[in-house]
């Protein structure tokens, strides 16, 4: 469904993604991890069009995907949800949502709408609430069902456990393993390396915009380097 290929990104002159290639095959949960600066965030704004790549190749659904404007990846169904959530602070629950199906006809939204509703119920009790008067794990979900709004083939989760209180990390990422149980394919960057780890499917570890190590996720779970460095073991 994705491929990067030799992916290199620059902020100036510093080189923030050096030569990085990976592959997210369709029904998968494929994880990156690494420490803070790694270049995860970048790697997930510039596959969805906030950043350009200087070299290499983004291939989404076969066809290239270099230069496509991000309203029109999320046309071909790539959606993004960004690190700190990034909702709509002064509109209501439901008006971010309905930005979030505004390339869909009203009848799909209401249909959409109604799954959203159906997953995340504390969504729906808070639907004419201000958007930003939510709670952390509030704004999480609804950034969630946000981006489920588009009817996306592949969703990019950037950090959505950051921020939140230990049982709401649960949630978040039980909702996540359901998404991908119904059919969504998953990008996910996260901190919490032994959550991610937890439901992924394989995983890609980045140090310094590189990365070093890739492999399935229950065997980076036992890999002494990855538990040393990212599980506290």
């Amino acid at each position: 469904m994705l491929e990067v290929e030799n992916m290199n990104v620059y902020y100036g002159s510093i080189h923030a993604v050096k030569d990085v290639s990976f592959k997210v095959a369709e029904g998968e949960i494929v994880t990156l991890i690494g420490a803070n600066g790694a270049g995860k965030s970048t790697i997930l704004k510039t596959i969805s069009g906030l950043l350009r790549t200087k070299t290499g190749k983004i291939s989404f659904m076969g066809e290239d995907i270099i230069g496509v404007e991000a309203y029109n990846l999320t046309r071909r169904g790539l959606a993004h949800v960004p690190e700190g959530r990034r909702i709509f602070q002064m509109l209501t629950v439901e008006e971010n949502l309905e930005m979030g199906g505004y390339l869909r006809s009203a009848s799909e939204n209401r249909n959409t709408m109604k799954d959203v509703y159906r997953r995340f119920p504390r969504v729906e009790e808070r639907k004419r609430q201000i958007a930003g008067t939510l709670s952390g794990g509030e704004q999480q979900m609804l950034a969630l069902g946000r981006s489920l709004m588009s009817a996306p083939k592949l969703v990019m989760m950037d950090e959505p456990s950051m921020g939140l209180a230990p049982v709401l990390v649960n949630q978040i990422f039980d909702i996540v393993k359901e998404l991908n149980e119904a059919g969504a394919t998953i990008l996910l960057v996260e901190q919490n390396a032994r959550m991610a780890l937890s439901i992924a499917h394989r995983c890609y570890v980045l140090e310094t915009g590189r990365i070093t190590m890739e492999a399935a996720a229950h065997e980076l779970l036992e890999n002494d380097e990855v538990q040393k460095a990212y599980l506290g073991g």
